[in-house]
């Protein structure tokens, strides 16, 4: 194990040759509310707003020789890599899909300038995966694995040199996001038992936990890419040999919609814009408060590259998970008065923030989807129970995904 300490101090030093250390900051909103002392490591404040940039790095260093490089990114490893193209003044190759963001293509170009050119292929990212090997095969470049290598975990661990450095000690417990592994293995490595590591997958991409269950790495059967810096199918095997021993109960898995409230909190409050990823382990800490209460915690924001145009979404989803908002279908009776009488019910807190005619489902009745908003959750208890007693028929559709992906 001295030999991986060894090269991840390595490679810590290296990064200063490019970025100066992200910072460590201590977070008095979280630390009060918590009864911990709890800490950021502000990957977010990388050159690329990510920790991606490290393994990149550290990988290519290790070729001199080579001045072609390959990789396959929807996000933040394309931005690192094409970083790194620029400032080693290499040939860059970087498949997307074509689905991507353009705001993700754009950055990437600008981080990679000349040296880089991208080539958009394939509605999904194992497509693009294929054809960026096929290319590299065919060209002679290296490929960049955004995380099953050994050289890239090793950079990736030199987050956790710093943060060993900055705080001036091991913490007690450091929050780990995991996508494909890569940076949870190599910090999980470099403090081993020193610290306790808890790892946090979003539930559309809990491959690490599958893997523990199954003693493999196994393809998800679904990945949804909301948590789009953590949506992997499969854990890597290099990463996966490194967290092999990880117990299932230090693994945590949260809603998507979950991660959505930490998102709106911190940057109405706190002014950090955060990715899905960059919150995983932010929100984690409530469910481990019993035993970080009165200890160091750090937890390891991993990016910030957010898209503001996703930011209505993320709205909604953390007003639908915290119960202040609901849509259901209302069979609103076809006689004079009948709108009005259901206006009157609504509390002085609840605002309508969807009103859609949608059929007329029977001779004296009509569907409409409406959508509520309140200061509490506990308003819907009285709003329903009103509109019960008012003989009111209504479904609610807030929590049924099938029907709500149509309507909402």
């Amino acid at each position: 194990m001295s030999d991986f300490h060894d090269r991840a101090r390595a490679a810590e030093q290296a990064m200063r040759d490019v970025f100066p250390a992200t910072p460590l900051q201590r977070n008095a909103l979280l630390s009060d509310r918590f009864g911990a002392d709890i800490w950021l490591k502000r990957e977010d404040l990388s050159p690329v707003r990510s920790y991606k940039i490290r393994g990149a790095l550290n990988a290519m260093r290790k070729q001199p020789d080579k001045n072609l490089f390959v990789c396959a990114s929807a996000g933040n490893h394309a931005q690192g890599v094409a970083y790194m193209c620029a400032h080693m003044q290499v040939r860059g190759v970087i498949f997307m899909p074509v689905t991507t963001p353009q705001q993700k293509i754009q950055k990437t170009r600008m981080f990679g300038g000349d040296q880089i050119e991208i080539h958009l292929t394939g509605d999904y990212f194992d497509d693009t995966l294929k054809a960026a090997q096929e290319w590299c095969g065919d060209h002679g470049g290296h490929f960049l694995a955004p995380f099953d290598d050994a050289d890239v975990i090793e950079g990736q661990a030199s987050l956790a040199v710093e943060i060993e450095e900055q705080l001036g000690t091991t913490p007690d417990h450091i929050l780990l996001p995991v996508g494909g592994g890569g940076m949870s293995a190599g910090v999980a490595t470099w403090f081993g038992d020193r610290s306790h590591c808890l790892f946090v997958e979003p539930s559309g991409g809990a491959c690490l936990r599958a893997a523990l269950a199954a003693g493999h790495p196994v393809m998800l059967d679904h990945v949804d890419t909301f948590v789009d810096g953590a949506a992997v199918g499969r854990i890597g095997e290099k990463t996966f040999d490194l967290l092999s021993h990880v117990h299932l109960s230090d693994v945590m898995v949260l809603s998507e919609d979950r991660i959505c409230v930490t998102l709106i909190e911190m940057l109405n409050v706190e002014g950090i814009v955060l990715e899905p990823a960059g919150a995983l382990a932010i929100e984690a800490v409530t469910d481990v408060q019993s035993f970080v209460r009165g200890k160091t915690v750090v937890c390891v924001v991993s990016g910030g590259n957010f898209d503001f145009e996703r930011l209505p979404e993320v709205k909604e989803r953390a007003q639908r998970y915290s119960g202040v908002k609901k849509y259901f279908i209302l069979r609103l009776p076809q006689r004079p008065g009948a709108l009005k009488e259901f206006l009157g019910i609504l509390g002085p807190d609840d605002d309508i923030a969807r009103f859609e005619y949608m059929k007329k489902s029977a001779r004296n009745f009509g569907s409409v989807l409406i959508g509520i908003e309140t200061s509490r959750p506990e308003n819907f208890m009285r709003l329903f129970a009103h509109l019960d007693d008012a003989g009111f028929t209504y479904t609610d559709i807030t929590n049924d995904e099938t029907l709500a992906q149509f309507v909402i």
